[in-house]
């Protein structure tokens, strides 16, 4: 074998990482292979057709010509398989090989696709994307011109379209997150929060429920996005509501659907605590704090809260009216299944989703219209869906709807329920 001496230089401008090229050269054989499997599927579920003079009617008929699908390692060079119909009479529509892996006219992986949505919540305008991933994925990152990111915008605006006239009296969410989104990117109007709610069926599943824009979380604006709801058929009122205690929610909720209860996030109220402490002493009153949450009943959580009142009351009055202004709120998750308090302690659901764009301090230039930043947390949220973890404990779901009581986890039986 002639060893090759020829080493390629990057043109100027141009950046290569041999690690980068190792990984794109591992990735291309991996979706050869895959490609390659599908196609041998393919012919053996045709194998049976044979023509009159008893040759195979589906064969195999070279490679269409190669193309490149951008992913998150860069553009990788596909090329596939082509089979071929031997069948001259047209009395069947001709067999073709069409690949679900990678189906005609794909050019992006689904991965990248989704870094559009995050991409503009940043503040990035659609005419700057063609730079930016030609940045992130390499020189041969195409597909993301102004038009194309134009179009799938308007792709995804159907689809939200769709999903916001969706009925909802099939639906019964047993526990219902929610929490106000502020992203970097400042919006066009005067409604800068994106209010979300996010709901738990009874099969345990998570899923996108509702969301609006709001006047920095107002009891107004949570009471539209409700109503809404409710208008479309949402009628049973949820189990739980979690959220944090700063929001116009709890008087929203409050108003219509009453019976539901409340918890407050145990991420937002230790935050908002330890912000009226020293520094010096955040570490010692974040551990007493994590006393309370932790503690296996909720007889134990009130004696640790108790101590933390009597150990900073006098030092640090704000600090323990924080906590105790919501304190029936915080131990509402010690009556429902223990299997679930992992999943109701906080507002997970919602910050894991919106961590990367959620606004900190630093605004960037551009601005969103109201269009395109709902229908890009729309997209965030349903790529995001697909990727969120069931509620262990599902089983114990039909109980909660049923109307079966729980104490410190534990299902409250009959004879223990007349004793209390």
């Amino acid at each position: 074998m002639t060893k090759n001496n020829v080493i390629d230089f990057a043109l100027p401008g141009e950046f290569k990482d041999q690690l980068t090229e190792i990984l794109r050269q591992g990735a291309q054989g991996l979706i050869l292979q895959a490609v390659e499997a599908e196609f041998a599927a393919f012919l053996d579920c045709h194998n049976h057709q044979k023509l009159e003079d008893g040759r195979q009617r589906i064969v195999r008929h070279g490679h269409l010509p190669v193309r490149k699908i951008v992913t998150g390692i860069g553009a990788i060079p596909v090329e596939m398989p082509r089979s071929r119909d031997r069948q001259t009479h047209k009395v069947d529509a001709p067999i073709r090989f069409i690949s679900q892996l990678l189906p005609p006219y794909v050019r992006r992986s689904k991965s990248v696709e989704a870094a559009i949505p995050y991409l503009y919540l940043k503040g990035i305008s659609s005419g700057d994307f063609s730079q930016v991933m030609t940045v992130l994925l390499g020189k041969d990152a195409v597909g993301f011109s102004a038009d194309t990111v134009l179009r799938l915008r308007h792709q995804w605006k159907e689809d939200l379209d769709l999903w916001d006239k969706r009925r909802l009296e099939s639906k019964d969410y047993v526990y219902l997150w929610a929490d106000g989104v502020y992203f970097q990117a400042p919006m066009d109007h005067e409604k800068q929060c994106m209010l979300v709610l996010i709901g738990a069926t009874p099969e345990g599943k998570k899923e996108l429920v509702g969301f609006t824009d709001g006047y920095r979380e107002s009891i107004q604006s949570w009471s539209e996005l409700l109503l809404d709801l409710t208008a479309r058929g949402l009628c049973i009122p949820p189990k739980l509501a979690i959220g944090d205690g700063a929001m116009g929610f709890w008087g929203a909720l409050g108003k219509i659907w009453p019976t539901t209860r409340h918890q407050r996030c145990w991420v937002h109220k230790p935050a908002n605590i330890l912000n009226k402490m020293p520094k010096a002493l955040q570490s010692k009153a974040k551990a007493d704090l994590h006393n309370i949450w932790m503690a296996e009943s909720k007889e134990e959580a009130n004696k640790a809260f108790n101590v933390f009142i009597e150990k900073y009351q006098a030092k640090y009055p704000k600090a323990t009216h924080c906590l105790e202004k919501d304190h029936l709120e915080l131990l509402s998750f010690y009556d429902f299944p223990a299997e679930h308090w992992k999943h109701i302690r906080t507002t997970n659901p919602i910050e894991s989703t919106f961590a990367t764009v959620k606004h900190r301090t630093k605004r960037s230039k551009g601005c969103l219209s109201r269009e395109t930043a709902f229908i890009m947390v729309f997209k965030l949220i349903k790529d995001a869906e697909k990727t969120w973890r069931r509620l262990d404990g599902k089983n114990q779901l039909p109980k909660l709807i049923s109307g079966v009581k729980f104490r410190d986890g534990c299902e409250v039986t009959a004879a223990e329920e007349i004793a209390a």
